[in-house]
């Protein structure tokens, strides 16, 4: 029983754990490191409030509990 209960509340921790709100400029830091891995020279990243989004397909991110969005624009050389 007591192996039960430790199992339930290490998946309920786990739980909350993944379900933790990330912050903007966290989530923009690991995003930005990931494309300059793929050798990109010149974008943009930029997070803007969810009504700001005007193209669904530039979200690259969501954060601050789903009310802000971060954006990539891939810059015209």
């Amino acid at each position: 029983m007591i192996r039960l209960a430790v199992a339930v509340f290490a998946s309920l921790t786990a739980t909350c754990t993944l379900a933790a709100v990330k912050p903007c400029e966290e989530l923009k830091a690991e995003i930005e490191a990931k494309i300059q891995a793929q050798g990109v020279a010149s974008y943009t990243l930029e997070i803007v409030p969810n009504s700001e989004v005007q193209d669904p397909n530039m979200v690259v991110g969501t954060c601050n509990g789903g009310t802000q969005k971060i954006i990539y624009q891939k810059n015209d050389q």
